[in-house]
C-alpha cells in the first residue's frame, strides 16, 4: 500500500473508533484500539516503535517512540487533548525526519468532531 492508501484506513479506523468510544479516553487507548482496528484490517502496526537519533555521526538509540507505525511508511502520533499546538505538528515533522519516512497523522481524539482532530504532516512527499 502507498502511503496515501494507508493514511484512508487510518482515518477511516480513526472515525470509527471516535464514533464508537467518543472523545476524552487516554491516549493510550485509542493507541491500543488504533492499532487492533488497523490489524483486524491486515494492516501491519508496530506501537511505541523507538527510532534512534544520529547526532555527528553517533547513533544514539532512544531518540523518540512513535506511537504507531503504520505499514513500515506512516507516523501516526495520536493525542487526547483539547486543542492541538504548533509544536505537536513541529515535533511530527521532525520524527518523520529522522524516521525517514514522508507521511505523518497527527490525530487528537480529544475533538468533538475526528475530522477536525487530523492533520497530515509531509516530509518530502
Amino acid at each position: 500500500m502507498t502511503e496515501n492508501e494507508l493514511a484512508k484506513e487510518i482515518v477511516n479506523a480513526a472515525f470509527k473508533i471516535h464514533t464508537t468510544l467518543g472523545p476524552g479516553l487516554l491516549e493510550s487507548v485509542y493507541e491500543v484500539t488504533l492499532a487492533y482496528e488497523l490489524e483486524k484490517r491486515g494492516i501491519a502496526v508496530i506501537r511505541q516503535q523507538a527510532i534512534p537519533t544520529i547526532y555527528e555521526s553517533v547513533r544514539m538509540d532512544m531518540g523518540f517512540r512513535a506511537d504507531l507505525v503504520v505499514g513500515g511508511k506512516v507516523i501516526v502520533e495520536l493525542k487526547s487533548v483539547e486543542a492541538i499546538s504548533p509544536v505537536h505538528k513541529k515535533q511530527l515533522l521532525t520524527y518523520l525526519r529522522l524516521a525517514d519516512k514522508r507521511l505523518g497523522l497527527l490525530i487528537n481524539f480529544g475533538t468533538e468532531l475526528i475530522k477536525d482532530g487530523i492533520t497530515r504532516v509531509v516530509n518530502k512527499l
